[in-house]
């Protein structure tokens, strides 16, 4: 009987190597223990593969403004042409257009009832910042308690500290601009290019 590390099994399924371990824990995945590691017998990753609509997912995509809506769509045919590649399931696309700052989005709301309800095991997004600004560890132990993980496409350890400073500070004057002037308002527009022309500067 051969014996398949989490890693290799996680691979073939399609999933991260903690989802493999989490469904070990809960039962979903039968394992033998060697030291401090989980071996996986070959007819468990067929019995797997075999009945593989065990992932359902949901698309998630946002952008800030109304004026970006064509780089929604270029982002949900891109998280639908990446699931399509990766063997998905897609089960629900939302999309969002509004500041990632803003907690009360109806798009994430929607997710979050998706989530809680066991409706998907899985979120797919481009990056961390398409989801929140702010607080992604936290969101990501929410829904992981729910079952359900969130794989994010593009890595952002690629950018700068200082790339990511920039971002975020002009995601808060983007937020707290678009509150007292409103989002489509000329003064919030200008006030935004101010402060972009004075980071450029620096």
């Amino acid at each position: 009987m051969r014996l398949y590390r989490t890693g290799e099994v996680a691979k073939r399924l399609g999933v991260s190597a903690m989802t493999i371990r989490r469904w070990i824990k809960e039962g979903k995945i039968k394992a033998y223990r060697v030291g401090k590691e989980f071996r996986i017998p070959e007819s468990e990753v067929l019995r797997l593969l075999e009945g593989k609509t065990l992932d359902k997912v949901a698309i998630y995509a946002r952008v800030s403004s109304r004026d970006q809506k064509e780089d929604l769509e270029r982002q949900v045919e891109y998280l639908k042409n990446y699931c399509s590649a990766k063997g998905y399931k897609v089960a629900k696309i939302i999309t969002d257009i509004s500041s990632g700052l803003n907690e009360n989005r109806k798009g994430l709301k929607q997710l979050f009832k998706l989530v809680e309800s066991g409706e998907v095991t899985k979120v797919v997004i481009t990056h961390k910042d398409r989801l929140t600004r702010f607080g992604f560890g936290y969101l990501e132990q929410y829904f992981n308690s729910h079952g359900v993980e969130i794989e994010v496409i593009f890595d952002d350890e690629e950018k700068t500290p200082e790339k990511e400073l920039v971002e975020d500070l002009l995601a808060i004057v983007t937020s707290f601009a678009g509150k007292l002037y409103g989002m489509r308002s000329h003064k919030k527009k200008r006030l935004v290019e101010a402060v972009k022309n004075a980071l450029r500067d620096d």
